[in-house]
């Protein structure tokens, strides 16, 4: 989700469309969260794990 969040973020800058870039950031948002909350050993989603 991060990784996909920064590419739309790029795009959205490269290309001057600001929706790739907003959902670029919200993606990035979530997905640093979701990331926090597995450090912790918190379940995302009912998942202590993705494989």
């Amino acid at each position: 989700m991060i990784g996909l969040g920064l590419v739309l973020l790029i795009l959205g800058l490269v290309f001057g469309v600001y929706l790739l870039w907003a959902i670029g950031v919200a993606l990035l948002v979530i997905g640093a969260v979701f990331w926090l909350l597995g450090l912790v050993g918190r379940p995302v989603g009912g998942r202590r794990h993705w494989y």
